[in-house]
C-alpha cells in the first residue's frame, strides 16, 4: 500500500509538471518544488530549536495562525517553518512576518521526506484539518518528532473507515495527538483504534474573533454604504457577497430585480481576475458598479452618485468588510461548497448561502440556530433577503443566534497549545 501510495504521489507531480505550461496554478507549484532542495533557506533554521507548520492553503493558514503565534509567544527560542500545499496560500503569505521561513512543501516522496527532515529538522510539527502526508509522518514518526494534527474533521466517507483503508488508519499513530472539531470525529477515530485524540473545537473561532476585534475602519466603504442611508438616523441596508462565483452573483442580480426599497450592495468576488470583473459589471450593469480601486483613487464622492453595487477588486480585506453588512451573503454554495462563513457570524451577522454546505459543520449548526439559511432557487434567496431586511425581529433573532454560537465556540487555541505544553 505504502508503493501504491507513493507511486500516485509520484503520478500527480508529474501531472502538475505537464499541466505547468498550460494552467497558471500548476505553474507556481511546478516553480516551488524545482530544485526545492537546493533553494531551502536552511540557514535561517540553523543552531535552533524549530517548529513546523504545514497549512494547505489560505483557508488552512487562518486555522493554524492562532496556535502558530501561540506558540511561538510561549516558546521565543524557537523558530518557525511554515509551508503551503496550494500557490494561493503562499503567494499570500509567503511574507507572513511570523515564520522564519515560508516555502512549498514539495511532493509526499520519501526521498524529499528525508531530505525535509535534514534541511528543516523540526523538533515539533503540526497540521491542519484535512492534511495527511504519509511519507512526511512516517518520517517524523521515525524521528521521535512530536506530531500533531487539529482543527480536523472525520466523516465516514474518508478511506481510513473504508474496507481497505487499514493502512491509512495505521498512519494516524504517527501523530502524537489528534485534535478534532467534534464527537463525532472522536467516535470514528475510536472505532479504529486510534485513542489519542480529543475535541479542541475549531481554531478558526478564534482567528476570526482576533480579526473582528482588531478589525480597522475602511473610509472607502464607509463613504459608499453611508452614501445609502436615507437620514442620519436610520442605518441602510447592506447586503456583502464574500467570495462568490458566476451562480451566486446571477441570482444577487435577481435578487435586486425583485427588490425595489433602498439597498447598498457589495460583492467580494473569489476571482479578481480582468474577465470575471468586467462581467460582474455588465451583469449589475443597470443598478451602477464601482470598483473599489476606482473609489480609493477619486478625492471626492462625485464616484458615488447613482452606484448601488461596490466591487472589492483586491485579495485580503473580506474579512474586515463584513463589519458593515446588514446581511451576508457568502459563495460557492453552487460549486464545489460553500467559503467561510465565521467571517460574517463574528460580526453577528445573518449569513444565507447556496445548498452546497453539508461537510461544513459550522454552517449545519447555524441552520439549526436560524442564524443562518440556505437556498436552491432565485425566489427562495428573495424571500430570506427581503425577511432579514425588512423585518427587525427576524433579523435581530438571526442575528444573536450568530453572536452566541461563535463565543460558544471560542478557546480551541488554548485547549490545543495546553495539552501539546503537556506533551
Amino acid at each position: 500500500m505504502r508503493l501504491f501510495y507513493s507511486s500516485a504521489i509520484a503520478c500527480y507531480a508529474a501531472a502538475v509538471r505537464l499541466a505547468a505550461p498550460f494552467n497558471e496554478k500548476a505553474s507556481a507549484l511546478s516553480r516551488g518544488w524545482k530544485h526545492w532542495h537546493r533553494r531551502f533557506p536552511a540557514e535561517k533554521l540553523a543552531g535552533c530549536k524549530t517548529a513546523w507548520f504545514h497549512a494547505s492553503s489560505l483557508g488552512e493558514f487562518e486555522q493554524a495562525r492562532p496556535v502558530m503565534e501561540s506558540f511561538r509567544a510561549n516558546h521565543p527560542d524557537y523558530k518557525i517553518c511554515l509551508s503551503f500545499f496550494s500557490p494561493s496560500g503562499f503567494e499570500i503569505r509567503k511574507d507572513y512576518p511570523g515564520a522564519d521561513v515560508v516555502c512549498y512543501l514539495p511532493p509526499d516522496t520519501r526521498r524529499n521526506a528525508r531530505r525535509w527532515m535534514q534541511l528543516v529538522h523540526p523538533d515539533i510539527s503540526f497540521f491542519v484539518k484535512y492534511d495527511f502526508w504519509f511519507n512526511y509522518l512516517q518520517a517524523l514518526k521515525q524521528n521521535n518528532i512530536p506530531t500533531f494534527i487539529f482543527s480536523a474533521i472525520f466523516r465516514p466517507s474518508q478511506y481510513f473507515f473504508r474496507w481497505y483503508g487499514g493502512w491509512f488508519a495505521r498512519q494516524l499513530h504517527c501523530y502524537s495527538h489528534l485534535f478534532v472539531q467534534n464527537e463525532t470525529s472522536l467516535q470514528l477515530l475510536h472505532s479504529i483504534g486510534i485513542n489519542h485524540c480529543s475535541i479542541a473545537g475549531d481554531t478558526r473561532f478564534d482567528r476570526v474573533n482576533d480579526i473582528a476585534r482588531q478589525a480597522q475602519p475602511i473610509p472607502v466603504v464607509e463613504r459608499f454604504v453611508e452614501s445609502g442611508r436615507s437620514n442620519s438616523d436610520a442605518p441602510g441596508r447592506v447586503l456583502i457577497a464574500g467570495s462568490s462565483w458566476e451562480p451566486d452573483e446571477a441570482n444577487i442580480r435577481q435578487f435586486l430585480d425583485n427588490y425595489k426599497k433602498p439597498l447598498k450592495v457589495i460583492l467580494a468576488p473569489h476571482m479578481i481576475g480582468k474577465e470575471h470583473l468586467a462581467s460582474i459589471e455588465r451583469l449589475f450593469e443597470d443598478y451602477g458598479c464601482v470598483r473599489y480601486s476606482q473609489l480609493a483613487a477619486a478625492d471626492n464622492n462625485s464616484e458615488l452618485f447613482g452606484r448601488q453595487v461596490l466591487i472589492i477588486d483586491n485579495i485580503g480585506m473580506l474579512s474586515a468588510i463584513y463589519r458593515y453588512a446588514t446581511v451576508a451573503y457568502i459563495g460557492g454554495g453552487f460549486g464545489k461548497g460553500i467559503h467561510n462563513i465565521l467571517e460574517a457570524a463574528v460580526y453577528s451577522c445573518p449569513v444565507c448561502f447556496g445548498p452546497n454546505y453539508h461537510k461544513f459543520q459550522e454552517a449545519c449548526q447555524l441552520i439549526e440556530l436560524q442564524g443562518a439559511k440556505s437556498y436552491s432557487e432565485p425566489a427562495q434567496l428573495t424571500a430570506i433577503l427581503s425577511q432579514w431586511f425588512d423585518d427587525d425581529n427576524a433579523r435581530h433573532a438571526a442575528a444573536t443566534a450568530c453572536h452566541d454560537y461563535m463565543h460558544h465556540n471560542l478557546g480551541a487555541t488554548q485547549t490545543i497549545i495546553a495539552k501539546v505544553e503537556n506533551v
